[in-house]
């Protein structure tokens, strides 16, 4: 099997410690230059302890969810407009 293109996601964190909230944006850049950009985040129940990688790893799950869903969007798109035929794509 030969690897003919690779694609890097990346995510960026910001954390307000004193709100327990922890917002991610997350970004890929495809080979046809679109950029897609998505966001997640995470609050901390007040009951529960600190652990911000908890909160990096929710927000980071509900950040990428949503750069799957608008990739998924943009194939769509793309089926469409050779087939003239909406696309139903399933995740």
């Amino acid at each position: 099997m030969k690897t003919i293109v690779g694609w890097h996601v990346d995510i960026e964190f910001t954390e307000d410690e004193v709100a327990g909230k922890t917002r991610a944006a997350c970004m890929v850049r495809l080979p046809d230059g679109t950029e897609l950009r998505a966001h997640g985040h995470a609050k901390r129940h007040p009951d529960d302890r600190e652990q911000q990688r908890v909160g990096e790893e929710i927000a980071a799950a509900r950040c990428l969810n949503e750069l799957s869903r608008n990739l998924m969007k943009k194939a769509g798109g793309e089926i469409e407009e050779v087939t003239h035929i909406p696309a139903h794509l399933a995740m």
